[in-house]
């Protein structure tokens, strides 16, 4: 909106406001809006959360030393995603189709959380929507923004093959084009490639409400994969830079910058009052919706084989969990004390601190590594 007004009205009138056709200028006042919107609104939120007495419950089988957090105010992604919609709104061009699709499968992402913790803040209880009910409406919001790449492609915006990390000459179609002469078939020619989005932004999602069990620990994480995701949509948009790393130039996802940019900005405003200890956490309809985020901008870049690296942190508390299952149904026995990840740390004997402040260090690493393999093929 502001952009519009800015370099679309006043512009003619006034040369200087020429400085507003940047991508790297509205990203900034896009990062420092949702910045501002989170610290000055925080305090607001957290008085109406305990008026309100939505408080956090703590599942009985985690770790006993969390029984103190309950009652802490939570349903803060509320904040979190205020701050990432109104910023983008205000400095992208929101006729850019990618901008659009980021911002509603956020929305959507952080609509189920929020009926999830309503459930919860209702029954009095850690449970709120059923896993299976939680799982359909994320991957038919996964898939919708698979459906909306495809007409994308169909307008030669978009492209279906995958990049591989390390491979410069590997890009394999997710769509089978020995299906496409068939009109009958056209749903199993796109199948792979619609199972693929979904697989990647529904994991994407989950992974990071798993590692939303600290005081911090998620949000500070998102902060580093959204900062690297804002460096890959810039260069991907950028044709200098496309052409140096040999990548797919993608010109209209620069408007995405902004995107990501409000993603870091608001991420950081809530971890001033997420950080340990916390005076709020961001529930289902936060981890949900930045989880989500991230995924949709990976494929939408078509970088969602390195968004294993982008967030190795989420992926290794995924993972945790679905060897520790799987470990369990089969032998019996766990691997690890408790997952995810986190909680085995705390029951060996880590502090919460220290946990948090070396998983972002290795986050920080797994982040710099994903941008070191745009070069590294």
């Amino acid at each position: 909106m502001l952009y519009y007004l800015f370099y679309y009205v006043l512009h003619p009138h006034w040369s200087p406001l020429n400085v507003f056709r940047y991508i790297t200028v509205r990203t900034a006042l896009a990062s420092l809006t949702a910045l501002f919107l989170s610290l000055v609104l925080g305090p607001w939120v957290i008085r109406r959360l305990r008026a309100m007495q939505i408080g956090q419950y703590i599942r009985e089988e985690g770790p006993e030393r969390h029984q103190i957090k309950a009652g802490t105010p939570t349903m803060g992604g509320v904040l979190i995603v205020t701050s990432i919609v109104i910023p983008t709104l205000l400095w992208a061009d929101l006729r850019n189709p990618y901008v659009l699709i980021a911002l509603v499968a956020t929305v959507c992402f952080a609509a189920i959380g929020f009926t999830d913790d309503y459930r919860k803040v209702v029954r009095r209880h850690n449970l709120g929507l059923r896993g299976r009910t939680k799982l359909t409406l994320q991957t038919l919001t996964a898939v919708g923004v698979a459906v909306a790449l495809v007409h994308l492609k169909s307008l030669g915006q978009y492209s279906t093959e995958l990049i591989v990390p390390f491979f410069k000459r590997i890009h394999p179609d997710l769509v089978i084009g020995s299906l496409l002469g068939h009109p009958h078939l056209l749903l199993l020619a796109y199948l792979p490639f619609l199972l693929f989005v979904a697989l990647v932004i529904v994991g994407s999602s989950n992974a990071v409400n798993l590692t939303d069990g600290l005081d911090g620990l998620a949000i500070g994480c998102v902060v580093i994969a959204a900062g690297a995701l804002t460096a890959l949509t810039y260069v991907t948009s950028n044709a200098r830079w496309a052409g140096y790393l040999d990548i797919q130039k993608l010109p209209l996802v620069g408007e995405l910058t902004i995107f990501c940019g409000s993603v870091v900005g608001a991420s950081l405003g809530f971890l001033w009052y997420n950080a340990h200890p916390a005076e709020l956490f961001m529930g289902d309809v936060g981890s949900l919706a930045l989880g989500g985020a991230i995924g949709t901008v990976s494929v939408l870049i078509m970088q969602e084989i390195l968004l294993i690296f982008i967030g190795g942190i989420f992926v290794l508390e995924a993972l945790s969990v679905i060897l520790q299952v799987g470990s369990f149904k089969l032998t019996g026995r766990r691997i690890f004390k408790m997952a995810p990840l986190h909680h085995h740390f705390e029951l060996i004997g880590w502090s919460e601190s220290k946990i948090i402040v070396r998983f972002w260090i290795a986050a920080l690493v797994f982040a710099l590594f994903s941008l070191t393999t745009l070069k590294l093929r």
